[in-house]
């Protein structure tokens, strides 16, 4: 059984304007994780997902480059304990 889990991320950089949410959210659904994408009134984005494990630490990784417009500075994740809230991943305003 794959290992479930929960993540907040915060990307930094030059990640608003560019469709970032947008791309998150196709690349994280075709991982089969839920959740969701906002950007956060200083210029970052924040992302919850849930899932298996391995999919979160491959949406992170593509986290780090992001769309081809995007200038990714920093990446920080805190994991948490998987809750199963989500039924889709979705751009939350």
């Amino acid at each position: 059984m794959k290992e479930m889990a929960r993540a907040r991320i915060i990307v930094k950089g030059r990640v608003q304007g560019v469709s970032y949410r947008a791309y998150t959210v196709d690349t994280a659904s075709a991982l089969g994780l839920t959740g969701w994408v906002k950007n956060t009134p200083g210029g970052d984005v924040e992302i919850t997902a849930e899932g298996a494990k391995g999919g979160i630490e491959r949406l992170i990784k593509w986290c780090e480059n992001g769309p081809s417009l995007a200038n990714v500075r920093s990446v920080h994740t805190e994991w948490e304990p998987f809750v199963g809230e989500f039924s889709d991943f979705d751009i939350a305003y």
